[in-house]
């Protein structure tokens, strides 16, 4: 570390090799304990911790009596080995400590809100608030220093892979779709706004047309949506581009990015290719199409057996999705009663349940389904005795998403899932649409390109076709999606027919893309990858909450406890606007807090 004017040394540089060493140190007091007569204090930077030492002969020693924590302080003196029995081997400096031989005060502080300590876990709202004193505490030091390494190694990365980096504009357009944006009026445009961008995704796609061939950015992103730990209203995304590519190029480099990303954040040796899974087969074996892989727990459909036997509410429901739990006899019911409230988050109208018996399903149940029947579902679900099965029964959506969760809470109440593990893969051949209240509307976006082999069902069946779109999974969590793009105006046509918008209409929506798209677009596709979500997962930050790897995040109701924001506007900031609220503030609060209730996450 380069000396400076006021240190020669950082608080985690000093060791044995430094015993002839005169150093001068600069930090915050992180304890202090009196041992007979000699102040030990624990000095903290954003290196490390040295520990100082004052002696009843050093003539700092009343100033020292004095010094609290937090403290900001400048000492000098002499590096000499800890006695022996005394090394600390939890902190690289460890092994010696620094005789104090003169003592400068450079800021006393006030008592902290709370101990700036990794060892005690301060209420979140008082962090945020005081996040600058937050950020002091070793483990969010090491969260930046991770956050900067790995932005680093994106750009080393990318950077070898002929990539540019090109920024794209805050202030743009607004278009349709996607998420809701925040809008800046504008001064010099009475009446006028701009939106701040969601995503690069159109200015990503001109500078295709524009032939820079190969782009990328660490690009800001701002949406106006509700939140939970992984969403904030300002983000940072890994935004890729290319030309003349199809799914796999991309994918290849995206694979690199992240071989390469978790070799310097964790040296771990990922290996590639990732397994790729079909979406409808991610949904069918884990119920998502975010499948954690670190556990075989699957899920078996039997529907079809359940029609053959006599329990209506099976025989009726449009799907039956079952989980085997090994050895799950065993639960009580109080533990299944719990599993049952569980499933009813995501809407599940119950959970059946059937232990394994002498080769026969055992549960209240079970008088409704014939021995044969019986038969088929145990062949079907691999159960042996002692095994358990959990059936939700509704409607597909439904019985995905609640089985989907109930895989997951299995995974961790059984601890099937080794937290060492990282299992990635790409979910693929997403269906081009959905259905909106008996509507088609575009899955993705009405960019997205379908698959070569389903431009015939495009007009007669749109359910059956599959988009060029690909997500990036780890362990359950959903770190990046894109697509292959449509540029040539003949197959965005066709596409937009299905959702009931013409070409022409897309134009005036859309019109600096498509009118760009005119002059010899090339194919291209790209990818967003969650910068946030990535550190989060490499620095193991508790539920992946990306509120702890960003320097100054919001809290749950969008808001700034640190600053205050979002602010009342001033009359004279609104009159320079040539703007006007017109509306009544509602005075019960607690209606603009809803949102911040608990999200169920699949």
């Amino acid at each position: 570390m380069p000396k400076t004017s006021l240190r020669t040394h950082t608080c985690g540089e000093l060791t044995v090799k430094s015993l002839k060493e005169r150093p001068i140190l600069c930090g915050w007091v992180h304890s202090r304990r009196d041992h007979g007569g000699v102040i030990f204090i624990d000095l903290r930077d954003k290196y490390g911790m040295t520990q100082i030492v004052f002696e009843p002969q050093c003539k700092f020693f009343k100033e020292a009596d004095q010094l609290r924590r937090e403290d900001c302080i400048k000492i000098s003196g002499n590096v000499r080995k800890r006695p022996r029995g005394m090394k600390n081997e939890k902190i690289s400096t460890g092994e010696i400590e620094v005789t104090v031989s003169k003592l400068e005060v450079l800021n006393k502080s006030e008592v902290p809100p709370f101990e700036i300590d990794d060892r005690i876990e301060s209420n979140e709202e008082l962090r945020l608030k005081y996040r600058y004193l937050d950020l002091r505490r070793p483990l969010m030091q090491e969260r930046l220093a991770m956050r900067h390494k790995l932005a680093m190694a994106t750009r080393e990365y990318m950077n070898s892979q002929s990539f540019l980096e090109i920024e794209t504009p805050m202030l743009v357009k607004t278009t349709p779709g996607g998420a809701r944006v925040f809008k800046v009026p504008s001064r010099v445009n009475p009446g006028k706004f701009y939106a701040l961008p969601e995503s690069p995704q159109l200015y990503k796609q001109l500078l295709m047309v524009a032939g820079c061939d190969r782009y990328y950015q660490l690009a800001r992103c701002l949406r106006d949506e509700d939140l939970r730990a992984d969403r904030q209203p300002e983000f940072t995304q890994v935004d890729v581009e290319m030309s003349f590519v199809d799914a796999i190029d991309v994918q290849n480099i995206i694979e690199g990015l992240l071989k390469h990303l978790f070799k310097e954040g964790l040296n771990l040796h990922v290996k590639t290719p990732f397994q790729r899974i079909p979406y409808w087969e991610a949904m069918e074996k884990y119920g998502s199409d975010k499948p954690d892989l670190r556990f075989d727990l699957e899920l078996k459909d039997i529907t079809e057996e359940s029609k053959k036997s006599d329990f209506g509410v099976f025989k009726n429901a449009q799907m039956v999705k079952c989980l085997c739990v090994p050895k799950g006899s065993q639960f009580s019911r109080k533990e299944l009663e719990e599993l049952e409230s569980f499933v009813k988050i995501y809407k599940a109208k119950g959970l059946a349940y059937f232990k394994i018996t002498k080769g026969k399903l055992d549960s209240a149940f079970a008088k409704y389904f014939n021995d044969k029947v019986q038969k088929e579902i145990i062949y079907k679900t691999h159960a042996k005795d002692g095994d358990l099965l959990l059936c939700v029964a509704d409607i597909p959506e439904i019985a995905y998403a609640a089985t989907g969760a109930l895989r997951l809470e299995l995974g961790k109440k059984l601890k099937l899932i080794n937290p060492k593990d990282y299992k990635f893969c790409w979910v693929v051949d997403f269906p081009l649409y959905e259905k909106v209240e008996g509507k088609w509307e575009a899955r993705h976006h009405i960019f997205t390109m379908p698959r070569e082999q389903d431009m015939e069902y495009l007009k007669k069946d749109p359910e059956k076709v599959l988009g060029k779109m690909y997500d990036v999974v780890l362990n359950g969590v959903e770190i990046g999606g894109g697509s292959i793009r449509i540029h040539k105006k003949d197959i965005q046509a066709k596409v937009l027919e299905v959702i009931g918008l013409t070409y022409e209409e897309a134009q005036k929506k859309f019109d600096f893309l498509l009118e760009a798209f005119q002059y010899g677009a090339p194919p291209h596709g790209g990818i967003a990858l969650g910068f946030d979500r990535l550190v989060a997962l490499i620095c193991k930050a508790k539920d992946n909450d990306i509120r702890e790897v960003i320097a100054f995040p919001k809290n749950k109701a969008a808001e700034c406890p640190l600053d205050g924001s979002p602010q009342d506007w001033q009359e004279s900031m609104l009159k320079e606007l040539n703007m006007k609220l017109d509306f009544v503030k509602r005075e019960n609060q607690e209606k603009t807090d809803k949102f911040s209730k608990y999200h169920p996450q699949n």
